[in-house]
């Protein structure tokens, strides 16, 4: 039987230099460090792979979400067919995503920069639903977003979209 000290471990490096250990069943939820890992080496990357762009804060996060997830089955590959949802988030995942905006969008740029499917669907879907049902204005306020539209440019953008609103 396999014990504790037999868990081969991956060191992550966050931007800001922190280095975080993680077993490799929880680091290879991420198929950009599993596969930096089968192409070089476990042995190759004692001193941590680096991630420049995820700063510690960030990563923390992830990888308490992957540590939550790492007995999860891997996500279904996308069906074009498939509808998608947004309603479908289990409450461990929504109180994950109960964070300011900047670190949800952290989430997002992080989960597509580790190619981690499921978290990346997660912080995508809260964000849709954070935007469901608004209009424009309202979903600019949400975001703190300038409309620099003038009226007319506005109008004719309404007017080549008409149909969106036809399914209202």
């Amino acid at each position: 039987m396999a014990g504790a000290a037999d868990v081969e471990i991956v060191k992550l490096q966050s931007s800001d230099g922190h280095i975080i250990a993680v077993p490799t069943d929880v680091a290879f939820l991420s198929k950009t460090v599993k596969n930096m890992v089968s192409d070089v080496g476990l042995d190759q990357l004692s001193d941590g792979i680096e991630l420049p762009s995820i700063s510690h804060e960030v990563l923390q996060k992830v990888v308490e979400w992957a540590t939550h997830h790492k007995d999860d089955p891997a996500p279904a590959e996308d069906d074009e067919n498939r509808a998608k949802r947004a309603d479908d988030i289990d409450q461990w995942d929504a109180d994950f995503c109960k964070v300011k905006q900047p670190m949800l969008f952290e989430l997002i740029l992080a989960a597509n920069y580790l190619d981690m499917k499921g978290l990346l669907d997660l912080t995508c879907k809260t964000v849709a639903n954070i935007i469901r049902g608004k209009n424009p204005e309202q979903i600019r306020a949400a975001f703190n977003i300038r409309n620099d539209f003038t009226p007319e440019e506005e109008e004719q953008v309404r007017k080549e979209n008409e149909w969106c609103e036809e399914s209202k």
